[in-house]
């Protein structure tokens, strides 16, 4: 697998910043990682200093993580249990790898599952 940072990233739209916004916040307003939102936006030299006026790039996708193996798109009918039978993997390992999952019981078709090389 190429390195992450190399992925092209495809904005799903992007996002004017305004006063008092932080990478954090605009991630949360997204619902997507903060370090998907950071990757995708490798003009910001430091994600801890954005300006108002700033075009920051909300990605359609996030590119792998360096502990992710693949990332898997969920499809109806899919649950954390499934995907990680499907897998050969623990469910409570999956669910660790996907922390941006708040309710692992609750997840939609589109949302993409972070399928772990490793359990810790």
């Amino acid at each position: 697998m190429s390195d992450p940072q190399y992925y092209p990233v495809h904005c799903r739209t992007t996002y004017i910043v305004r006063p008092g916004d932080s990478m954090w916040t605009i991630a949360n307003m997204y619902g997507i990682p903060l370090d998907c939102l950071i990757r995708a936006n490798p003009q910001i030299p430091n994600p801890n200093l954005i300006y108002p006026g700033q075009q920051i790039c909300i990605p359609a996708f996030c590119p792998p993580e360096r502990h992710c193996r693949e990332m898997y798109i969920v499809r109806p009918g899919d649950s954390m249990w499934t995907i990680a039978n499907m897998y050969g993997i623990p469910l409570d390992c999956l669910i660790r790898a996907n922390p941006q999952i708040p309710n692992p019981n609750l997840i939609y078709p589109g949302q993409q599952i972070c399928i772990p090389y490793h359990c810790w």
